[in-house]
């Protein structure tokens, strides 16, 4: 075994991690190394952008299913089991590591020291071990990046081991197939094999942040970005896929802090990442132009096609799958805040696409409704998305990323309203989805006049509008704001047939309803108060 590379003083991986008879270890390595590994191992090419292209194999996406918590003394009784958590015995984990050290004794690996939390009160040192350069290039962009003189005193808080090339053995390993990302709390230890698959290393991390900094640093986790403005007011945005909140939180007059993981705690939002993993199907510099011009060399490019066999990508191609995407440093963007850091959020928006039609373009919530939505997490699919939808279908995730939730929901929602007390938040609820009637009836709301609504938010014209109350939901709504016209505002004087409003808010009340009855018990009566009210 040889070292090659920049060590940290704690790089002996058998006494650290008990990885021993490895080949020889690749330290961090720089973006240019790994880029020339992958090269000539033939795992990858160089685009004409610059930007290294690979292919993650048989996974092309995360696989929810295959994400295991080991059940122990500090996990048991705190951890939310069930469909998303799903527990493995501590014996298990050791099986299963004891295989992966067996599989890579006498390959070669690289060893990534970095860490997350760019508050440095929350800092956590992480040090990934990967049997590919690739896979140690995406923690190279994804996580935060100490400097040389740090590396030289660097000691781990949690170990990654990702080895896609390790296939897991159910009857042997308690893992449901050959693939498997296991979080050990006690070992603070994340094993990754049989996927290639980059984000679970971005997200194994995640799920260790959402355990940690609500039940012991009393930080708020969020699946969000967020941006700074030119006074200092920070902004957050939460939304699932296909909401804008890449799009809506991208702002030439804001600078960005981050656009997927952050902490909220008692003075600061700070984002957990040093980079960016952006969709990149349809990218186009009209309609994203920071994340294409961030494709560079350095970026990373999964699962792509290419335009007729050249190395120019065609970001118009999934034929691979529709989740292609690209990491890349954080420092690929222009108009960025660094450190990636601001105070506590002046304006919090959660972000829907109602394909139903029912709710308002913008509704201010009070600190109990924004629990509640925070809780139910809402948007709606529509006909084409995916095989077998026809018509406007519900999508609720808790807290915007229920797949990456350790804790109880209501924790997460409490620790909001807490915050939202301790504060002078403004929670807004945006409709960036569908008016004058529910999808195929109506029309989608125009981005320009989101964005106006966004705009006279934070610029506080909003807070100087009257507000009127939306029937059923409940919600505060303004009766006018610049640069939209005033009749889209009241959702329900957009549609010709109000009764048809009616019985559709009803239906789509029902929904919430139905769906906050996994959350029942936990929740606080004055959250199940801000539910909305179901006509009979």
């Amino acid at each position: 075994m040889e070292l090659f590379g920049n060590f940290g003083s704690n790089s002996d991986l058998s006494s650290t991690i008990g990885l021993s008879n490895t080949g020889n270890q690749f330290w961090n390595l720089t973006p240019a190394e790994l880029v020339e590994d992958t090269i000539l191992q033939g795992e990858g090419l160089l685009t004409d952008t610059g930007a290294l292209a690979i292919d993650t194999g048989e996974f092309t996406g995360r696989s929810p299913k295959d994400r295991f918590i080991v059940e122990d003394d500090i996990t048991k009784d705190a951890v939310w089991w069930g469909g998303i958590n799903k527990g493995i015995s501590s014996a298990h984990f050791d099986t299963l590591y004891s295989r992966m050290k067996s599989y890579l004794s006498g390959r070669d690996i690289y060893v990534r020291d970095s860490y997350a939390c760019a508050d440095d009160d929350f800092r956590m040192n992480i040090r990934v071990v990967t049997e590919l350069p690739w896979s140690n290039m995406f923690a190279y962009n994804m996580f935060l990046r100490p400097d040389e003189e740090e590396i030289k005193s660097f000691s781990p808080d949690w170990n990654i081991v990702c080895a896609p090339g390790f296939m897991a053995d159910p009857e042997i390993d308690g893992t449901r197939q050959h693939n498997f990302a296991v979080l050990n709390f006690s070992k603070k230890m994340i094993l990754i094999g049989g996927t290639g698959y980059t984000g679970e290393i971005k997200k194994g991390i995640f799920s260790v942040l959402n355990f940690v900094l609500p039940h012991d640093r009393n930080v708020l986790s969020m699946h969000c970005s967020a941006n700074i403005g030119e006074k200092g007011d920070t902004a957050v945005f939460f939304g699932l896929s296909g909401t804008g909140k890449t799009t809506l939180s991208s702002d030439p007059n804001r600078a960005l802090i981050g656009d997927d993981e952050h902490g909220w705690s008692n003075d600061t939002v700070f984002n957990f990442e040093g980079g960016c993993y952006a969709k990149t199907i349809d990218l186009s510099r009209d309609k994203e132009p920071q994340i294409y011009d961030a494709i560079k060399f350095g970026a990373i490019l999964e699962n792509i096609g290419f335009n007729n066999e050249s190395s120019t990508p065609d970001y118009t191609d999934g034929s691979i799958t529709e989740n292609t995407r690209v990491s890349y440093p954080i420092d690929h963007i222009d108009n960025i805040v660094l450190p990636s850091k601001g105070s506590s959020p002046k304006n919090i928006f959660f972000l829907t696409c109602d394909a139903f039609g029912v709710l308002p373009p913008i509704s201010k919530l009070t600190n109990e409704q924004a629990m509640y939505h925070f809780m139910s997490g809402y948007t709606a699919k529509v006909a084409g998305t995916e095989v077998g939808i026809t018509e406007p279908t519900t999508t609720f995730s808790a807290c915007f990323g229920a797949a990456f939730l350790p804790l109880h929901p209501a924790k997460y929602a409490t620790l909001l309203g807490d915050k939202l007390k301790e504060s002078d938040t403004t929670v807004w609820l945006v409709n960036t989805g569908w008016s004058g009637g529910s999808y195929g009836e109506g029309s989608r709301m125009k981005l320009s006049y989101t964005r106006a609504m966004i705009t006279a938010a934070l610029e506080g014209t909003l807070d100087r509008e009257e507000f009127k109350t939306l029937p059923v939901f409940e919600l505060a709504y303004p009766s006018s704001c610049p640069g939209v016209p005033s009749e889209l505002l009241n959702p329900k004087q957009t549609w010709s047939d109000s009764a048809a409003y009616d019985e559709t808010a009803s239906k789509l009340a029902s929904k919430f309803v139905d769906n906050f009855e996994t959350y029942k018990e936990e929740a606080d009566a004055s959250i199940l108060a801000a539910a909305p009210k179901v006509l009979v």
